[in-house]
């Protein structure tokens, strides 16, 4: 089975690897506990959204770059042979009629 928090963890740390940064310095300027950030990473925990925001302002990445990774790591997973860079057009149509709506 797999588990969305071990991709958002593993993407996290490769993501703060590659930006040559300690655990410590990203969990301080995050302003998240060091061992609880090394449970996220390690796909231990479950972070929030908050938290999730928090670690990639640490690491001066959007976080749409962040779970963008995610979701393309998910998709190798799932055995998808490619991965789409749009939205289905049925998907954006019920957007569309859903922001219409409001």
């Amino acid at each position: 089975m797999v588990l969305v928090r071990q991709e958002i963890g593993e993407v996290l740390r490769d993501v703060r690897l590659q930006k040559g940064r300690t655990l410590r310095q990203v969990a301080s300027r995050a302003s998240v506990a060091l061992g609880y950030l090394s449970e996220v990473e390690r796909g231990q925990k479950e972070a929030s959204s908050e938290i999730l925001a928090s670690v990639a302002e640490a690491l001066d990445t959007p976080i749409s770059t962040i779970m963008r990774e995610v979701g393309d790591r998910l998709a190798v997973i799932e055995g998808l042979t490619t991965v789409p860079d749009t939205l289905p057009d049925d998907l954006v149509a019920e957007f569309d009629a859903d922001l219409a709506v409001r």
